[in-house]
């Protein structure tokens, strides 16, 4: 399960349909601090304007492709050129997308990315973090507080990106079987704007001081999912060089049969006839959205369409991690992270689920889990393995086991097989908030990734024990960076993941190695095939 960072956010579904905005030339804005105290760069389009934010270059809303609201569904053009000097300290414009967007406006004119670097065309050939943001297939932007590079740059003398690229319908749409000649990337135009915005960043390395053949990839849920696609998709192959992924995994895709059933299902919400291509071009961006809440039959969580990537033979030629890990990236040394109390931010803002009672249970997990394993069976694996549990801590466990645990199992497992280097973590440390009750949720590795434990919205606090955490995992995502290893001198000896022993990085306040943590919550799931969200 994915969710975007829990944070107060403003809502914009009731302005979409007068949703237009672009990001302005500079000759068209008021004044702005960059135009007072402006840091300057050239791209393939034109100059622009930053600024510098505690000793570090700063580029907002960086255009690297055209606006897609006149090639809906379909690959993006370059970005349109410029005369004289683009403001470049505002954020762009978000994806089209239900609810929360970060903040910022929203409009089909969102192919924008972010820079953060301590230096300009100064050869530097710094390593380059290219963060690819959370909030499944369908929401969120890399426009979010959380997600400021400023402090990894400091940290590490590194160049730090993040990206908007289409999503839900606008991203993953499937109509490849419409017999339309212009469709039939449009399953996975939103990986392939990741591609487009990868190839922008190999292209303009030299600029920010950069280098084009040092790119680390990282995102964090659906961001990492997205990565595990681009490590199958031929296009991205070169494109970076290390992966790490924070509760984020794509062992499957949906199939081209269950993507044209979904887009037979969005087009009747639509009062569309199948194929009816042209009305969908021509269709208000909000009738798009609203119509994405219409339920999907093939999903247990009884919840609106799945958008996802598609294996269209096309430019997603196989399953990311099915039947085994993609050869095409088995060089590629990554990170595969996951967090012990997962679902405590997806379920924890049900009060109830914290006081459950054994009779309330079956049926809790009946309707959380995702698997189709007995509630009879879990309840009583969960009590043998932790009989100190109470029906709530079963509830949350077995719940973050039975959801997406195991996609990032499978997916260490399968590059192990292949002998890829491979680092696994799992985050136990826990969070102040709530009154300690969230634990170790999900999205909670994202401030302590970024070091960036007092931006809004994140809920590690500012103590030395936060700071600690974030230096360790901030350290080891730029050591992965610089060295394509994570380790670095204040954690203990970190080895690849390797079978049987199954080696595990688990950062706590006293950090350490286990082998096959939760072993026995793994071999319970493994009774049932796993099956990814949207697969069929």
């Amino acid at each position: 399960m994915t969710a975007s960072p829990q944070t107060p956010r403003r809502h914009f579904l009731g302005q979409l349909a007068g949703t237009s905005a672009l990001v302005t030339l500079a000759a068209t804005l008021p004044a702005t601090a960059a135009s007072r105290n402006p840091v300057f760069a050239t791209t393939r389009s034109g100059r622009i304007a930053g600024i510098v934010e505690r000793g570090v270059h700063v580029f907002r809303g960086v255009p690297y492709g055209a606006d897609t609201g006149t090639r809906r569904f379909q690959r993006a053009l370059r970005e349109t050129a410029w005369t004289g000097v683009r403001d470049a300290v505002r954020f762009g414009a978000s994806a089209p997308q239900r609810g929360d967007a970060d903040g910022q406006t929203v409009s089909e004119d969102c192919l924008f990315l972010n820079v953060f670097t301590p230096a300009l065309r100064d050869r530097g050939r710094r390593p380059i973090l290219f963060y690819i943001h959370g909030g499944g297939y369908n929401n969120g932007s890399g426009s979010h507080p959380l997600y400021d590079g400023v402090n990894l740059c400091r940290r590490g003398d590194v160049v730090v990106v993040t990206v908007n690229h289409r999503l839900n319908a606008f991203g993953y749409l499937y109509l490849g079987e419409t017999g339309d000649e212009r469709m039939l990337d449009s399953g996975n135009v939103g990986q392939l704007d990741l591609i487009d915005a990868l190839r922008w960043v190999r292209e303009h390395a030299h600029e920010f001081g950069g280098d084009a053949g040092n790119v680390t990839v990282f995102g964090q849920s659906g961001g990492g999912a997205k990565i595990a696609t681009l490590m199958a998709m031929p296009e991205a192959d070169g494109l970076f060089h290390k992966a790490m992924t924070m509760s984020g995994q794509q062992v499957t895709a949906a199939g081209p049969r269950a993507a044209a059933q979904r887009s037979a299902l969005f087009l009747a919400e639509l009062g569309l006839r199948p194929g009816d291509i042209d009305g969908l071009l021509t269709m208000p961006m909000a009738r798009l959205l609203e119509a994405t809440r219409v339920r999907d039959p093939s999903r247990a969580e009884n919840t609106s369409l799945y958008f996802g990537p598609v294996l269209d033979s096309r430019s997603l030629p196989r399953h990311p991690f099915y039947p085994d890990a993609p050869s095409q990236s088995s060089r590629i040394p990554m990170v595969v992270g996951n967090t012990r109390d997962e679902t405590r931010a997806f379920l924890g803002h049900e009060e109830a689920n914290f006081s459950l009672a054994w009779d309330q249970l079956p049926q809790k997990l009946r309707e959380q889990q995702y698997v189709d394993l007995s509630p009879d069976v879990v309840i009583t694996e969960y009590r043998r393995l932790y009989p100190a549990y109470t029906p709530s801590e079963v509830f949350f466990a077995a719940t973050t086991a039975g959801r997406s645990w195991r996609g990032a199992i499978i997916e260490a497992e399968e590059r192990a097989k292949h002998g890829a280097l491979t680092w696994v973590y799992q985050l136990d440390w826990r969070s102040p908030a709530d009154g300690g009750r969230l634990r170790a949720f999900h999205t909670l590795d994202i401030p302590l990734v970024f070091d960036n434990t007092g931006a809004e919205g994140s809920k590690t606090g500012t103590d030395t024990r936060a700071r600690t955490m974030a230096a360790r995992l901030s350290s080891a995502l730029i050591a992965l960076a610089r060295h394509g290893d994570p380790n670095h001198a204040d954690i203990p000896s970190w080895p690849p993941y390797m079978l049987p022993q199954r080696q595990t990085m688990v950062f706590d306040d006293d950090s350490g190695m286990q082998d096959d943590p939760r072993g026995g919550e793994r071999r319970l799931y493994e009774r049932v095939p796993f099956v990814q969200r949207g697969t069929m």
